[in-house]
């Protein structure tokens, strides 16, 4: 294959490059990319691919719990594995066209375990080598908040992005559906019990979010001139939310990790992550007001 043939199918496996995190642009995916060109004619399938990223990134998230310097280098190499991984199934299954709602929902689940068990990890190890673990606890705790803060910033406004700038079903509310008629149509056919019961808990847990997104969302369905004017906008503001994402702390963590500085990795997403976050919001209100949307 030549290589703009070569590039325009590394195009075809990315999502929307707007709302893509730089790291994962112009590290992880390429990597993931060449990986995928090489298992594309196996049997390997994207669910097994984010199974394994998961695997991968707990051993990982294990080494932080001995908090010595060694280990900690080790466990950045088990989580730039991880997240060379979990860009390739997804990958995969847009370039194999064979992508299934519950291996969304467990691409997701993979990204908590993984995400949760690296601040437990830490939180031990800062805690065994501590003459006050308390504190370390604390440190950990408010870390994990704050990236979970950040995270669902970045996926609100992403997703909305998505949503007023592409025709196809608003993902922040009309999304539900594909999952709703995939798990009616799974609930005809025997086994499948995984899929079943996954499908099943994302509803549930989605049942709250998508009642609120269905008040904040009023600005779904626009027009054609309004989704240009909108994108013009927003294009530049969701670029800069994108550096909340879990790639671009991961990328910060497995930084500081190798330098043996996993304090500043906390503190910075205290400190730093949430007024960069205040801040974008602010600016996006402004963007929003210009634009006459009603958000909250």
């Amino acid at each position: 294959m030549t290589m703009p043939g070569l590039f325009t199918e590394y195009k075809k496996s990315l999502k929307t490059v707007e709302i893509e995190e730089v790291f994962d642009l112009i590290f992880y995916r390429p990597l993931a990319f060449l990986f995928v060109k090489l298992i594309y004619k196996t049997s390997i399938t994207p669910n097994q691919l984010t199974a394994a990223a998961m695997v991968i990134g707990v051993i990982g998230d294990v080494f932080f719990a001995v908090a010595i310097p060694f280990s900690l280098v080790i466990a950045s190499v088990f989580l730039i594995i991880y997240d060379v991984f979990d860009c390739a199934d997804g990958q995969l299954a847009r370039l194999k066209k064979n992508g299934t709602p519950a291996g969304r929902i467990l691409d997701g689940v993979a990204d908590y375990v993984v995400t949760i068990s690296a601040y437990l990890a830490i939180g031990i190890g800062y805690s065994l080598h501590s003459e006050n673990p308390g504190y370390w606890w604390i440190l950990v705790v408010a870390a994990g908040l704050s990236n979970a803060f950040h995270a669902i910033s970045l996926d609100y406004y992403r997703n909305r992005f998505v949503d007023n700038t592409q025709d196809k079903p608003a993902v922040l509310v009309d999304g539900l559906d594909e999952f709703r008629n995939e798990y009616e149509r799974l609930k005809k056919e025997p086994g499948k019990y995984f899929d079943k019961s996954i499908i099943r808990l994302y509803l549930r847990y989605s049942s709250i979010q998508s009642g609120v997104a269905a008040t904040k969302n009023s600005t779904a369905s626009l027009s054609k001139e309004n989704q240009l004017e909108y994108y013009h906008r927003n294009k530049t503001i969701i670029h800069l939310w994108t550096y909340l994402g879990p790639t671009t702390q991961l990328t910060f963590l497995i930084i500081c990790a190798l330098i043996n500085r996993l304090d500043v990795y906390l503190w910075g997403l205290i400190i730093v992550g949430n007024c960069y976050a205040f801040i974008l919001y602010f600016f996006q209100k402004r963007i929003d007001k210009q634009l006459n949307l009603q958000e909250v």
